[in-house]
């Protein structure tokens, strides 16, 4: 390929791509779903027991945030016929996929914690002078 040849806006994603991949990553990146995808990496649970798993979420946030793991096809919800009916989530094939790489994400905090408070102590002693 000759330098006249060499295009780098050919090589970028189009714009639209790039906004997907950005909702996508908005979507896993949000202050609860990684949360939610880390609670049922065991299996199935009721609606009552995520939420007592994952502290500090509120009935309304636990529901937006179910209903768009499952928009995304992450999770999967199942309704029993019961009275009052039974809801059962679980994560789908796609959103078990997602387990490794928030396992190594999880990792990479727990061994890099110390470091970054650190880090933002040394920021902020520098800061307030």
């Amino acid at each position: 390929m000759s330098p006249s040849n060499t295009n780098v806006r050919a090589k970028r994603l189009p714009e639209h791509d790039c906004a997907t991949v950005r909702r996508v990553v908005d979507r896993i990146g949000d202050k609860w779903s990684l949360y939610l995808i880390g609670t049922l990496k065991d299996g199935p649970m009721r609606f009552n027991e995520i939420a007592r798993n994952i502290e500090g979420i509120s009935q309304r946030m636990l529901t937006l945030t179910l209903r768009g793991l499952e928009r995304d096809g992450l999770v999967s919800r199942k309704v029993y016929p019961t009275k009052p009916p039974s809801v059962e989530y679980v994560l789908t094939d796609l959103g078990r996929t997602l387990l490794e790489p928030v396992n190594g994400l999880v990792l990479w905090a727990q061994k890099n914690t110390t470091q970054i408070l650190q880090s933002q102590e040394k920021f902020d002693k520098k800061t307030a002078t």
